[in-house]
């Protein structure tokens, strides 16, 4: 009989699919680039998603994010998100938090999760750094997407660890940032080597650890892309994994 997942089940095998419904992966940022990691970890069939963000729905979100409707408007992402997987995967084991990653929390929320593998999707990038070096210390795997905005050409969008980045930014601050606290750069991450286009100045953003941060300008599908192109690495890894775990 037909079942959600008959077509990967056609594609990968009875075995990889069942161990994609054994895996927990604890996703960071559920906005313009998570949102669609969400999505397509959820419609893989992965049997046990964390989702992390402190953030609701406003309407400057409509322009991109998955979660972002009329109708979902000032809601927390991290309920959106998981009324959606609920009702694409009604198996699916989902713990949400709406908090902001922080150095108090970091350790908390990964330990506590369980999870085997984090993925980050978040836009600021301390927080990027206080995540990757809290998943490095308790050695599990991190997948990275870097900066979307100010992009326009999908051609563009690359996959690379992270101090093989390049004309990005925000992974120039990052590999900084973890520099100096010590950290691996060795991250896998998708970016964009299209030279980014104008920035707004920063402006005051409101919530829990609301601060300034700058504006940049996006379109629909750029960071559609990223989240699509970083679930597939996500999911290779797994899969990769999995057969290793069974001895294949």
């Amino acid at each position: 009989m037909p079942h959600p997942f008959a077509r990967t089940e056609i594609l990968l095998g009875a075995p990889a699919v069942a161990n994609l419904r054994d895996r927990h992966v604890l996703l960071a940022g559920v906005g313009g680039v998570g949102g669609y990691v969400a999505e397509n970890l959820a419609r893989a069939g992965i049997g046990h998603i964390t989702l992390i963000d402190h953030d609701v729905v406003s309407i400057s979100n409509i322009n991109r994010q998955i979660v972002a409707l009329h109708s979902t408007l000032n809601q927390p992402k991290v309920a959106v998100m998981a009324a959606r997987i609920r009702d694409i995967y009604p198996d699916c084991v989902l713990e949400t938090r709406q908090e902001f990653i922080s150095a108090d929390n970091a350790t908390r929320l990964l330990a506590d999760s369980g999870a085997e593998m984090v993925v980050d999707c978040i836009d600021a990038i301390a927080c990027k750094a206080i995540l990757i070096q809290t998943a490095q210390a308790l050695g599990l795997p991190v997948f990275s997407s870097m900066g979307a905005g100010n992009r326009l050409d999908p051609r563009r969008v690359r996959v690379a660890r992270l101090n093989q980045t390049e004309k990005c930014p925000l992974a120039r601050e990052l590999r900084a940032l973890l520099r100096k606290n010590g950290a691996s750069l060795d991250v896998q991450t998708v970016f964009s080597d299209e030279s980014p286009r104008r920035e707004a100045p920063p402006s005051e953003v409101s919530g829990a650890g609301g601060r300034a941060k700058t504006v940049n300008g996006t379109i629909s599908f750029m960071p559609a892309l990223f989240g699509v192109v970083l679930s597939g690495m996500v999911l290779q890894h797994l899969l990769a994994a999995g057969e290793n775990r069974n001895g294949v």
